[in-house]
């Protein structure tokens, strides 16, 4: 595995920069462009570290793979807290009740019936919006808590633990947004 951190001249670490991040991509890209002497390869492996090291999930998870012990590697089931799974009870719910919708627009035959739709059609890209909101403070506050996990020099067991299951609540929060950008391209 290639050690993505290496590729784009950064220390391995929880959080990093975005800035600085596209600054290092952009740099290497000029670099092995094959009018520099680049080759194809070289930018294939540049493009890939660059998608994982942008992700907080798949960073963290390259993370773990590169620097954690094996207990910590292991996937489990992580406990949600109450603000995410109350994310998740309202997720759940505005998509079974946009789906409905869906299935009653899907069916409206006439330009009159489907006009009639319009309104509610509205409120569900408003309501899936307004969750989309909250999913996005949640992902920035879990962010945030990334340049401490970083300030720690010796990372025992147990912090990597802590790190795998921030990994887990940044794919529930990115699984989350990719399911509520195909809803709200559906209701449009």
């Amino acid at each position: 595995m290639a050690d993505c951190f290496e590729v784009l001249g950064f220390p391995k670490r929880a959080a990093l920069n975005e800035d600085d991040l596209h600054q290092a991509y952009a740099v290497r890209s000029k670099a092995v462009h094959p009018d520099h002497g680049g080759t194809d390869a070289e930018a294939s492996a540049l493009n890939a570290a660059y998608e994982t090291l942008r992700s907080p999930d798949k960073r963290l998870k390259h993370l773990l793979e590169l620097m954690a012990g094996d207990k910590a590697k292991v996937w489990r089931t992580v406990p949600l807290d109450e603000a995410m799974m109350n994310l998740f009870s309202q997720l759940g719910a505005a998509m079974e009740g946009s789906a409905k919708f869906l299935e009653k627009k899907a069916q409206a035959k006439s330009a009159l019936a489907r006009a009639l739709l319009t309104h509610e059609a509205f409120l569900w890209r408003e309501k899936l919006e307004e969750i989309g909101f909250a999913v996005e403070a949640q992902r920035l506050e879990l962010e945030a808590k990334l340049p401490l996990w970083d300030s720690t020099d010796e990372h025992e067991e147990a912090s990597w633990k802590e790190l795998a299951a921030m990994q887990a609540r940044f794919a529930y929060l990115a699984k989350w947004q990719g399911q509520l950008r195909e809803r709200l391209l559906a209701l449009m």
